[in-house]
Protein backbone atom coordinates (compact mmCIF):
# COMPACT_ATOMS: atom_id res chain seq x y z
CA UNK A 1 0.00 0.00 0.00
CA UNK A 2 1.48 3.40 -1.13
CA UNK A 3 -0.24 6.24 1.23
CA UNK A 4 -0.96 9.33 -1.10
CA UNK A 5 -2.81 11.51 0.70
CA UNK A 6 -3.71 11.69 4.37
CA UNK A 7 -5.23 15.01 5.89
CA UNK A 8 -6.67 15.75 9.49
CA UNK A 9 -10.27 16.13 9.18
CA UNK A 10 -10.65 16.71 13.30
CA UNK A 11 -10.58 15.75 17.42
CA UNK A 12 -13.65 14.48 18.36
CA UNK A 13 -14.54 14.23 21.86
CA UNK A 14 -17.15 11.28 21.59
CA UNK A 15 -20.28 10.58 19.51
CA UNK A 16 -19.96 12.18 16.25
CA UNK A 17 -20.91 11.60 12.76
CA UNK A 18 -17.39 11.46 11.27
CA UNK A 19 -16.78 8.77 13.76
CA UNK A 20 -19.60 7.29 12.99
CA UNK A 21 -20.01 7.94 9.34
CA UNK A 22 -18.91 3.81 7.87
CA UNK A 23 -15.59 4.87 6.78
CA UNK A 24 -13.55 2.34 7.40
CA UNK A 25 -11.16 2.64 10.19
CA UNK A 26 -7.39 1.88 11.34
CA UNK A 27 -7.26 2.42 15.13
CA UNK A 28 -4.22 3.28 17.05
CA UNK A 29 -4.05 3.00 21.11
CA UNK A 30 -1.26 2.45 23.39
CA UNK A 31 0.32 3.73 26.68
CA UNK A 32 1.09 7.28 26.82
CA UNK A 33 4.37 8.43 25.68
CA UNK A 34 4.57 5.43 23.56
CA UNK A 35 4.93 6.69 20.59
CA UNK A 36 1.19 6.37 18.98
CA UNK A 37 1.41 9.89 16.82
CA UNK A 38 5.20 8.97 15.71
CA UNK A 39 4.19 5.54 14.31
CA UNK A 40 1.00 7.55 12.61
CA UNK A 41 3.86 10.20 11.06
CA UNK A 42 5.88 7.71 10.05
CA UNK A 43 3.15 5.48 8.12
CA UNK A 44 1.88 8.46 6.08
CA UNK A 45 5.36 10.24 5.26
CA UNK A 46 4.83 13.23 7.05
CA UNK A 47 6.77 14.76 10.43
CA UNK A 48 3.54 16.88 12.02
CA UNK A 49 0.32 15.51 10.73
CA UNK A 50 -0.36 13.81 14.52
CA UNK A 51 0.49 15.77 17.09
CA UNK A 52 3.90 14.29 18.98
CA UNK A 53 4.97 15.42 22.29
CA UNK A 54 7.37 14.56 24.92
CA UNK A 55 5.24 15.31 27.69
CA UNK A 56 2.77 12.24 28.33
CA UNK A 57 -1.12 12.29 27.54
CA UNK A 58 -1.18 15.33 25.06
CA UNK A 59 -3.67 13.87 22.83
CA UNK A 60 -6.84 13.97 24.74
CA UNK A 61 -9.44 13.38 21.87
CA UNK A 62 -10.09 10.76 19.17
CA UNK A 63 -8.11 12.54 16.43
CA UNK A 64 -9.00 11.05 12.98
CA UNK A 65 -7.41 11.60 10.09
CA UNK A 66 -8.61 10.70 6.30
CA UNK A 67 -6.00 8.28 3.89
CA UNK A 68 -6.15 8.11 0.73
CA UNK A 69 -9.89 9.41 1.03
CA UNK A 70 -10.61 5.93 1.53
CA UNK A 71 -10.10 5.31 4.92
CA UNK A 72 -9.60 6.91 8.29
CA UNK A 73 -6.22 6.28 10.93
CA UNK A 74 -7.43 7.15 14.34
CA UNK A 75 -5.68 8.29 17.05
CA UNK A 76 -6.75 7.55 20.56
CA UNK A 77 -5.36 9.26 23.62
CA UNK A 78 -3.08 6.69 25.68
CA UNK A 79 -3.46 5.44 28.96
CA UNK A 80 -1.24 4.89 31.66
CA UNK A 81 1.30 7.13 33.49
CA UNK A 82 -0.30 10.37 31.74
CA UNK A 83 -0.85 13.17 34.59
CA UNK A 84 -3.74 15.01 34.73
CA UNK A 85 -6.98 15.06 36.67
CA UNK A 86 -8.55 12.12 38.00
CA UNK A 87 -12.41 13.16 36.46
CA UNK A 88 -10.36 13.84 33.14
CA UNK A 89 -8.48 10.68 33.13
CA UNK A 90 -12.02 8.43 33.87
CA UNK A 91 -13.29 10.71 31.49
CA UNK A 92 -10.66 9.86 28.54
CA UNK A 93 -11.79 6.34 29.50
CA UNK A 94 -14.97 6.38 28.37
CA UNK A 95 -14.17 8.19 25.84
CA UNK A 96 -12.00 5.60 24.49
CA UNK A 97 -14.55 2.55 25.64
CA UNK A 98 -17.46 4.58 23.59
CA UNK A 99 -15.16 4.40 20.76
CA UNK A 100 -14.31 0.63 20.71
CA UNK A 101 -16.94 -1.20 21.68
CA UNK A 102 -20.39 1.04 21.85
CA UNK A 103 -19.79 2.96 18.75
CA UNK A 104 -21.13 2.32 15.32
CA UNK A 105 -17.50 2.64 13.66
CA UNK A 106 -16.00 0.14 11.01
CA UNK A 107 -12.79 -1.11 13.25
CA UNK A 108 -11.50 -2.72 10.44
CA UNK A 109 -8.39 -2.82 12.62
CA UNK A 110 -6.53 -1.85 16.05
CA UNK A 111 -3.01 -1.43 16.28
CA UNK A 112 -1.86 -1.54 20.00
CA UNK A 113 1.31 -0.09 20.12
CA UNK A 114 3.56 -0.88 23.33
CA UNK A 115 6.90 -0.33 24.12
CA UNK A 116 9.55 -2.80 22.65
CA UNK A 117 12.08 -2.00 26.02
CA UNK A 118 9.35 -2.14 28.56
CA UNK A 119 7.28 -5.12 27.00
CA UNK A 120 3.33 -5.59 27.77
CA UNK A 121 2.03 -3.31 31.03
CA UNK A 122 -0.45 -4.37 33.24
CA UNK A 123 -2.59 -1.76 31.50
CA UNK A 124 -1.57 -3.12 27.98
CA UNK A 125 -2.88 -6.65 28.75
CA UNK A 126 -5.61 -5.54 30.60
CA UNK A 127 -7.00 -3.91 26.98
CA UNK A 128 -5.83 -6.82 24.87
CA UNK A 129 -8.17 -9.29 26.74
CA UNK A 130 -11.00 -6.51 26.52
CA UNK A 131 -10.59 -6.78 22.64
CA UNK A 132 -10.02 -9.96 22.70
CA UNK A 133 -13.52 -10.32 24.69
CA UNK A 134 -14.94 -8.40 21.73
CA UNK A 135 -13.58 -10.32 19.11
CA UNK A 136 -11.39 -7.35 17.60
CA UNK A 137 -9.26 -7.33 14.96
CA UNK A 138 -5.57 -6.39 16.82
CA UNK A 139 -2.27 -5.91 15.80
CA UNK A 140 0.43 -5.79 17.69
CA UNK A 141 3.08 -3.47 17.25
CA UNK A 142 5.97 -3.28 19.99
CA UNK A 143 7.58 0.20 18.76
CA UNK A 144 11.16 1.70 20.19
CA UNK A 145 13.29 -0.91 19.15
CA UNK A 146 16.10 1.25 18.22
CA UNK A 147 16.16 1.68 22.23
CA UNK A 148 16.67 -1.87 22.79
CA UNK A 149 20.08 -4.21 21.79
CA UNK A 150 20.11 -6.57 19.31
CA UNK A 151 20.72 -9.36 22.07
CA UNK A 152 17.83 -8.35 24.26
CA UNK A 153 15.39 -7.11 21.83
CA UNK A 154 15.46 -10.52 20.22
CA UNK A 155 14.72 -12.28 24.02
CA UNK A 156 11.98 -9.06 24.61
CA UNK A 157 10.15 -10.07 21.27
CA UNK A 158 10.02 -13.61 21.74
CA UNK A 159 8.53 -12.87 25.70
CA UNK A 160 5.79 -10.23 23.75
CA UNK A 161 5.19 -12.99 21.01
CA UNK A 162 4.43 -15.07 24.13
CA UNK A 163 2.56 -12.99 26.20
CA UNK A 164 0.03 -11.92 23.18
CA UNK A 165 -0.82 -15.80 21.90
CA UNK A 166 -2.04 -15.07 18.92
CA UNK A 167 -1.32 -11.77 17.70
CA UNK A 168 0.89 -10.81 14.99
CA UNK A 169 4.01 -8.55 16.44
CA UNK A 170 5.62 -6.26 14.38
CA UNK A 171 8.59 -4.81 15.46
CA UNK A 172 8.66 -0.95 15.15
CA UNK A 173 10.96 2.13 15.06
CA UNK A 174 9.56 5.47 13.89
CA UNK A 175 12.95 6.94 14.48
CA UNK A 176 14.40 4.57 11.86
CA UNK A 177 11.32 3.69 9.86
CA UNK A 178 12.03 0.17 10.57
CA UNK A 179 8.72 -1.88 9.95
CA UNK A 180 6.54 0.97 7.94
CA UNK A 181 5.93 -1.63 5.10
CA UNK A 182 5.14 -4.45 7.21
CA UNK A 183 2.43 -2.26 8.92
CA UNK A 184 1.37 -0.77 5.87
CA UNK A 185 1.35 -3.74 4.15
CA UNK A 186 -1.65 -5.53 7.42
CA UNK A 187 -3.46 -2.75 7.11
CA UNK A 188 -3.46 -2.98 3.29
CA UNK A 189 -5.48 -6.38 3.57
CA UNK A 190 -7.88 -5.17 5.91
CA UNK A 191 -8.82 -1.87 3.77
Amino acid sequence: MIIKSAKFVKGSVGSDSVIEDGTPQVAFIGRSNVGKSSVINTLVNQKDLARTSSTPGRTQEINIFLINKAFYLVDLPGYGFAKMPKEKKEWIEKMTDWYFFRSDCDHRLIVLIIDAKVGLTKDDLEILYQFSEYKKNVLIVANKIDKVNKTELAKQLEKIKFDVGEYKVIPYSAEKKSGVGELLYEISLVI
